[in-house]
């Protein structure tokens, strides 16, 4: 059913075919950057009601919430009843705030990549390799322009695909300056870590440079991300076979509401990833003010800058020697508590939606 009062007028286009009631992960993006692209006058491709905005309503079940089905629902929507919604509002441009777009249609549009994650960690029989290895190439290059969330993202596009860089604008992604920031609680004694729990992220060796700290047992490491079958059980066997049952906390997963409080009160974030298209917990929890142990590699330097202890994600003695100064040196948790405060002013939704903005109206 369409609410657009004149389809006639409509020449830009957003497909939110993502957003779920409470996003994560793309969804949060989207959620959060659309509100600056108003004034590109759009219309918006949605299951929910926006009132300050022009809506076409679409089907409910494209969302990563109803699982593997969900995702090919989305793509069979894609494909074939998106080309004809574009022809129905006289569309001259779609924006896909994710890789996903009609493909050998006459849909012009400009999409957001985030990373190569399943390439450069792919799984083999994994359905989410063979769709970067071969859906997503057709779309980046059938898009008039990409938009990425790093430069390391930019730089992969057009390593993995071939891609002309000209053809792609880095902009970063930002945090909710309302929601974190400092609340001025006493420090605890956990080091905490925020994300998945996929190999790539390296919790393994977290957990082992976590047990080798000096006095150990006066310190715990909370692990905040949704439990997986396919991993947690790993984790856990290895912090058993470490004696370090009682210190290591899986958290499961934490309400956004609450994460503001949990980051606070950490000695340190540690985020020793393997690889990231941007790494959105190391601005949050520089927002927060509290200290920052993460990977010298992909695009965390470009995020952390010069407000974090950066490691070699791969040696895990620097990461325990990196957890082990700002545990016990207070004057290094301070100055990295302020610069990460003053590093994370840099970063903002508007900035950031000003950005996309501006790619947009050059292909309006």
């Amino acid at each position: 059913m369409t609410i657009v009062d004149n389809p006639s007028a409509q020449e830009f286009i957003i497909n939110l075919s993502i957003l779920l009631s409470k996003p994560t992960g793309i969804g949060n993006y989207a959620q959060n950057l659309f509100p600056y692209l108003k004034s590109l006058q759009p219309t918006l491709l949605t299951a929910q009601k926006y009132p300050d905005f022009d809506c076409y309503s679409i089907p409910s079940n494209l969302t990563p919430d109803h699982g593997t089905k969900g995702h090919f629902n989305r793509l069979i929507w894609t494909q074939f009843q998106l080309p004809q919604i574009y022809k129905n509002l006289k569309s001259s441009l779609l924006f896909s705030p994710l890789p996903e777009a009609p493909l050998y249609s006459n849909c012009r549009f400009v999409v957001t990549s985030f990373d190569m994650i399943p390439l450069r960690f792919g799984k083999r029989f994994s359905p989410l390799t063979s769709y970067h290895r071969y859906y997503t190439p057709q779309v980046l290059k059938q898009a008039q322009h990409i938009i990425c969330i790093s430069q390391t993202t930019a730089k992969d596009i057009t390593d993995f695909y071939g891609i002309p860089a000209s053809k792609i604008t880095a902009i970063p992604l930002a945090h909710d300056r309302t929601h974190f920031l400092p609340l001025n609680l006493p420090t605890s004694n956990y080091f905490l870590y925020i994300g998945r729990q996929d190999p790539y992220k390296n919790i393994q060796r977290l957990i082992s440079a976590f047990a080798t700290l000096i006095n150990c047992k006066d310190y715990e490491l909370w692990l905040v991300g949704p439990i997986d079958s396919r991993y947690t059980p790993t984790l856990e066997a290895q912090v058993e076979e470490l004696g370090i049952t009682n210190q290591v906390k899986f958290l499961n997963y934490v309400p956004y509401s609450e994460l503001p409080k949990i980051i606070n009160q950490a000695i340190a974030l540690v985020f020793p990833s393997l690889w990231e298209g941007f790494g959105l917990p190391v601005l949050e929890a520089m927002a927060c003010g509290t200290p920052v142990i993460t990977s010298n590699l992909s695009s965390l330097p470009e995020v952390a800058g010069d407000a974090a202890i950066l490691i070699d994600p791969y040696n895990t003695a620097e990461i325990t020697e990196a957890m082990q100064a700002v545990a016990t040196d207070s004057v290094l948790r301070s100055r990295l508590s302020n610069q990460g405060v003053t590093h994370s002013q840099q970063f903002s939704w508007e900035k950031t939606g000003k950005a996309t903005a501006e790619v947009l109206s050059r292909y309006l």
